[in-house]
Order: C-alpha cells, then structure tokens, then sequence
C-alpha cells in the first residue's frame, strides 16, 4: 500500500519499481496523465460538458438568436416602414379611445369595493392606524406595508411594477411544474422527468430532455447547461428590452399598445379583449394580483417541499391525502 501510495504521488515512476502486484494492477496507466486516470476511474465518473459540434451549438444560437434579429429587421425594412405609416394614421383615434377608457376605469375603481377608503384591508375589521400614503389607488392594496417600503410614490410604483412581473412569472412557473408532473402520474403522457427541480439537475448529468415529451424534439434540450443558460439570454433580450423601454417598444413594427407598462392592451396583450368593460378589467387586476401572490408563496412551498423530501408538489399532495396525519410538515420535521 505504501508503494502504491507513491505511485499515485510520483506518477513518473517506472512500472519497474512497484511491486508486481501494484504493477499488474495499473498495467500501462502509469504513462497516462492523472486526468485520463480520474476520467476512466468508476468512483469518479466523467462527463462531458458540452457533447455537441460547433456546427450543431451555432445551429442553436442562431435559432435562439431568431426573434430578436427577425424584429429588428422587420423595423428597419421598407415593410416596417410602411407599417408605421399605417400606425400613426390611427395613432390619433386609438389614443383618444385610450384616454377615453382611462377615465372609465378611474370611475370604475371609485365605484368599486376593491379600491379606496373603504376597500379591504389586511387586518379586517381589527383597529389598525394603516399607512396614510396607501389610498387604494393600486390593485391589491390591503394597506400592509410594515417596512414602509412605498413611502416614495416613485419607489412604490417600481415596486409594484416588480410585484405584477413576478407575480406572472410565478403563476405561469406554477403551471410549468404541475401540469407534467399531473400528467405523468395519470399516465396521460410521460416526460424523461416531470419533476420541476430534477429537469436541471438531470441536465447536469448530461442526458438529453424533450420539448413537452416529444420524442426528438430537443432543440436545446440536448445542449448543456451553458448553452441552454446562453439560449435563454439571447431569447429574454427582446422582451426585457421592449419591457425597458416601455409600450412604446413595438411601434416601430406598426404595433400601438393603448395602456401602460404593467397593462399594455392591445391585440398581442389582450386578444379576448378582456378590458372592453373597464368595470370588469379593474375586478380583473385584483384578482391577478391576488392569484399572483398566491403564486409566490407556493413556490415557496415548492422549494421547501424538493429540499426536505425530494418529491414534487402533486406527490406529496398526494401522499398527505392518503395519510395525513403521517405525511405532513411536522413528522417531517420529526424525522430529520
């Protein structure tokens, strides 16, 4: 054992000065660098990081790179050009519309119980000095601000801002790791992993995952982590651009957005034309909101549920109806 010690110390030295035994048991490996050692050793397997071609990685980026570029272009062509022309010849009618809604949606939000003075407030019906600069103005405002964090009106509308874009992002991520794992344990379709948090973890194995379970439809998906990470950015650029620089983003492709930042409207952002009564669109965002921040706090829950049991949402869902009283948080905690 000391000799073979040595060896792993020394890796110059010759076969012929270890032992027979140690000798026979690394053959020719001796000559080798230590890292084709570590790549062919079993108690420390090796995988590649990036298998594809270059070719097959360009295809990728280029792909990824797609929308951004085709936008752009159309901007800059002779037919966005003329889309623009169109635009602005109904610009002047659109905005008068939209001015016109914006004051329905004020007397809506005055009418409805929702907003204002007299709207709920987190607390209920416990007296509470709630904040003065909190006037019900916003969706969603129950008056809780414990940290005085929308004192600054300006800062307070960024917040919320934040608030609407993660809130969305955590409704449609909730859909995400539900809907293939539902899928999966009914039998109606089968993914290589439907559960939410083993999809990265298996691509830092290295195997291959496909598009909604579609056999062969890789895309990126059989690209690594970097790549994937790259694709993501070059698809995110366009919309957090437009996102940056507000409903004013897309006119350049003849596209007008009558709302705001958080509430565009429009054919893209509204094509069930859910805003056409300004009553029911102003019931409609506290809702989203509601929904929203429901959202957040079950991916909470997500997080805490793959950390302690390893398991996704809907099986420990499952597991807890069919015995409660041992399959919850605090035998949970108990075992630990």
């Amino acid at each position: 054992m000391p000799s073979m010690a040595m060896a792993i110390l020394q890796p110059h030295t010759s076969p012929s000065a270890i032992p027979s035994s140690s000798a026979s048991f690394y053959g020719s490996s001796l000559q080798q660098p230590r890292l084709s050692n570590l790549r062919n050793s079993r108690s420390v397997p090796y995988r590649s990081t990036c298998k594809a071609s270059w070719q097959e990685l360009a295809g990728v980026l280029i792909f990824s790179a797609i929308p951004f570029t085709a936008v752009k272009a159309i901007a800059n062509s002779p037919l966005g050009e003329s889309l623009q022309r169109q635009m602005e010849k109904k610009k002047e009618a659109a905005i008068a519309n939209s001015s016109k809604f914006k004051a329905l949606a004020r007397e809506a939000r005055k009418d409805s119980s929702w907003y204002g003075e007299e709207r709920p407030r987190w607390l209920g019906p416990i007296p509470y000095e709630y904040p003065k600069y909190l006037t019900g103005d916003l969706p969603g405002d129950y008056g809780f601000d414990i940290a005085g964090l929308s004192k600054d009106p300006v800062a307070f509308q960024k917040y919320f801002n934040f608030e609407i874009l993660h809130a969305r992002w955590a409704m449609l991520a909730s859909l995400g790791a539900l809907i293939p794992e539902i899928l999966d344990i009914s039998g109606a379709f089968h993914f290589s992993e439907p559960i939410w948090w083993r999809v990265g973890y298996s691509k830092l194995k290295g195997d291959t995952l496909d598009y909604l379970g579609i056999p062969g439809l890789h895309l990126a998906g059989s690209q690594g982590v970097i790549v994937i990470a790259i694709c993501q950015v070059i698809l995110m650029v366009g919309p957090e651009y437009a996102r940056y620089c507000g409903i004013e983003a897309l006119e350049p492709l003849g596209i007008y957005l009558p709302g705001d930042i958080n509430y565009p409207g429009g054919v893209l952002f509204d094509p069930l034309n859910l805003s056409k009564d300004a009553a029911a669109f102003e019931e409609l965002k506290v809702k989203e909101i509601k929904n929203g921040r429901l959202a957040m706090v079950a991916w909470l829950g997500f997080y805490s549920q793959a950390a302690l049991t390893g398991k996704g949402p809907v099986q420990n869902l499952l597991e807890h109806i069919s015995d409660p009283f041992h399959n919850n948080f605090l035998s949970l905690l108990n075992s630990w």
